[in-house]
């Protein structure tokens, strides 16, 4: 459900971004800096979209002429940008999506926009995996859904341990994804990752 932004002015934002500067040493009326707490609200309209969006509205509307297909549907690297709710440090990464439908489906670039309407927020990764698997199980009633999320965290290459060249995977199965081992294991080798490797 998409949640009502508190009311916070433009002009309170602005001046937020504008102590922080301070804060890190600069002057926020040096030339360079004049126009920054504008640009970094636009900025942050445009990263934390996602609470302005119900994701589960992109699957509503769905296709059930499909000439009685029933195997699985598997979307391949959708690429997302979130931040960390914690450092608010960007997540970077790539979602893959499979689901077992029971008797409708749904156009792909609605996949990708559920990603998009979770990963537009404060996240961690785990939270957006299972909520992008909970959405589709909720919505549209598959036989089962496989969520994988392989990522980079800029709190842990930008700041804290600095390690570079790292990423996090998470997944959630359900339903036919996670109660049989052949349908997790084709789903795995769909997105490239061997069925013998934990998951």
């Amino acid at each position: 459900m998409a949640r009502t932004r508190l009311k916070v002015s433009r002009r309170a934002a602005m001046s937020a971004v504008r102590t922080l500067l301070r804060w890190a040493g600069e002057d926020p009326r040096r030339e360079g800096l004049h126009d920054t707490p504008r640009r970094v609200v636009e900025a942050y309209r445009d990263w934390f979209s996602g609470y302005e969006i119900d994701p589960a509205a992109y699957l509503r509307r769905t296709f059930e002429e499909v000439g009685g297909y029933d195997e699985m549907i598997v979307l391949r690297d959708i690429s997302f940008e979130s931040h960390c709710e914690h450092h608010m440090a960007p997540i970077i990464g790539r979602v893959h999506i499979g689901y077992l439908p029971a008797s409708k489906v749904v156009g792909v670039s609605k996949l990708a926009r559920v990603v998009d309407g979770y990963a537009r927020r404060f996240q961690v990764q785990e939270k957006l995996t299972a909520q992008i698997a909970g959405c589709i199980t909720e919505v549209l009633k598959p036989r089962g859904v496989g969520v994988v999320v392989d990522a980079t965290h800029q709190c842990m290459t930008t700041r804290g341990v600095h390690k570079r060249g790292v990423s996090m995977v998470t997944s959630r199965m359900t339903g036919a994804f996670r109660d049989d081992a052949r349908t997790r294991a084709e789903f795995l080798r769909f997105i490239g990752i061997a069925s013998g490797q934990e998951v």
